[in-house]
């Protein structure tokens, strides 16, 4: 019905053109409502089909089934009840859970870049692809980034050089208005083609790291489309279509990729055997808000503010300061903290960058080498394990970069950097980017003194927890 009223609207204005002659001359009007042929036979023949024809095939489904345990009563999920009440609450039951999404196959050996929320699933998960060809192979999964929403697999089998891929392209040539074509497999339908344009670039409002933007499309994607391709006019892979912003669940013509050089990063360190590493400046940054302008004397709002800066760090060292205003990477603008973080993180490290930034309303390049943060001594992160609520969670002393890593105000205490599947810390809500203010009556300094407090076994254990601006309270039997 909405849309219904969106075309009464566009229609009645059209017809209105008719009965304006004070706007429109009636040349004017004529022209207007007159419909021309295509200039010619090849024109009349343009089709998007020859670049579907390329990209396509290397465009796959990926079906993806779980296996849960599950228990007759309701309360089997409570670790209270289930702690006390064990085999009582029923006997445990094995439910297969599936879903799907696409993925993209970029390399001839069956490597292939999809999004972490397709793939991502508890306990006993096994991964299938289906080619558009009918092949269907099993594939494991070789990195993931749960932050950034990127994920690569692998095919078993099929070959050296068997597969049809995609190539990368420069995402950061694309420009607002260019024709792009998002395949993928809505709603399980099977694998659709829908097209659009590129609405918006270096969106980064709607993502979960600090190193994320999107390029926004209005070409169709639903349910299904995540981890499918974005290409170009030239048929190359410019993103990975991965959300919606959505009421109702289905397209509204605004759709969010991660752009293919983010993707090929990821893509190149897996095929590889590395790790992703980004790159540490040892500064704080944050958005440009209109008080922040405002106190600075600037009339624009736009760019990434220096707030704090670590005292050894490599932006300390390269002559950034605090109040500075970065306003663009390597000539590129950037309009935000996490545009910057992009930047940076898609250069590279070993490196060096160039940052413009607005010093004293006056504009000034730093020359920024682009270093991996320091490393943890041996003492600086443990895993936890005992019969303790933190079995199964790693933690760290809250290092600069860990604080960078976790977006934290803070440079003491202990924070959880990860949390194993299916163990007790995950089953009590742990959450990476926890920081453990005290356990018990004891206040946590470091990760020495958390190994001692939950070294004795307690009746009942009192742990303090903050997450972000909120301060969390556990008590648990022992």
């Amino acid at each position: 019905m909405r849309m219904r009223n969106v075309v009464l609207v566009c229609a009645a204005a059209i017809a209105g053109l008719s009965v304006a002659p004070k706007l429109f001359s009636p040349t004017e009007v004529s022209f207007a409502q007159e419909k021309l042929p295509p200039p010619s036979r090849e024109a009349a023949q343009y089709s998007f089909a020859p670049i579907v024809k390329k990209a396509a095939p290397a465009v796959v489904n990926v079906y993806v089934r779980t296996r849960v345990q599950t228990f007759d009563s309701p309360f089997a999920n409570d670790p209270f009840f289930r702690q006390f009440f064990g085999r009582a609450l029923g006997r445990p039951s094995e439910r297969v859970m599936s879903s799907l999404g696409s993925g993209v196959i970029v390399s001839p050996d069956g490597l292939i870049v999809t999004n972490t929320h397709v793939i991502k699933g508890g306990g006993d998960t096994a991964i299938r692809v289906a080619l558009t060809d009918k092949r269907e192979f099993d594939a494991k999964v070789i990195a993931q980034d749960e932050k950034a929403d990127i994920a690569v697999l692998k095919i078993d089998g099929g070959g050296e050089g068997s597969f049809p891929y995609l190539r990368f392209d420069d995402s950061d040539s694309l420009e607002v208005g260019d024709l792009v074509l998002a395949i993928g497999n809505p709603f399980g339908v099977g694998q659709t083609v829908t097209s659009g344009i590129v609405s918006a670039l270096s969106r980064s409002e709607v993502g979960q790291s600090d190193s994320q933007v999107f390029i926004q499309t209005d070409a169709a994607i639903n349910p299904g489309n995540s981890g499918g391709a974005l290409v170009d006019m030239g048929g190359r892979l410019v993103g990975i279509n991965t959300m919606i912003y959505s009421q109702s669940g289905g397209s509204v013509g605004i759709g969010f990729a991660i752009p293919s050089n983010l993707v090929r990063l990821y893509a190149e360190s897996a095929a590889g055997g590395r790790k992703v590493e980004k790159p540490w400046i040892g500064a704080k940054l944050e958005a440009m808000s209109h008080d922040i302008a405002e106190g600075l004397g600037l009339n624009r709002v736009s760019g990434a503010v220096v707030t704090r800066l670590y005292d050894k760090g490599p932006a300390a060292a390269a002559g950034l300061q605090a109040g500075d205003v970065i306003t663009a990477v390597d000539g590129v603008e950037v309009i935000d903290a996490r545009a910057v973080y992009y930047r940076l993180t898609t250069k590279g490290i070993g490196q060096t960058t160039r940052l413009t930034v607005l010093r004293s309303n006056k504009s000034v390049d730093v020359s920024l080498p682009l270093v991996g943060a320091p490393k943890p001594g041996k003492d600086d992160a443990k895993n936890l394990s005992g019969n303790h609520p933190l079995d199964g969670a790693r933690i760290s002393n809250i290092l600069p970069s860990v604080a960078d890593e976790f977006g934290l105000d803070q440079t003491d205490g202990v924070v959880v950097t990860s949390v194993r599947d299916g163990s007790t810390a995950q089953t009590f809500g742990f959450q990476p980017g926890d920081v453990i203010a005290a356990i018990g009556k004891d206040q946590i300094a470091n990760v020495g003194e958390a190994e001692q407090a939950l070294a004795t076994r307690k009746r009942l254990w009192q742990i303090s927890v903050r997450r972000g601006e909120r301060v969390l309270q556990l008590q648990v039997p022992g």
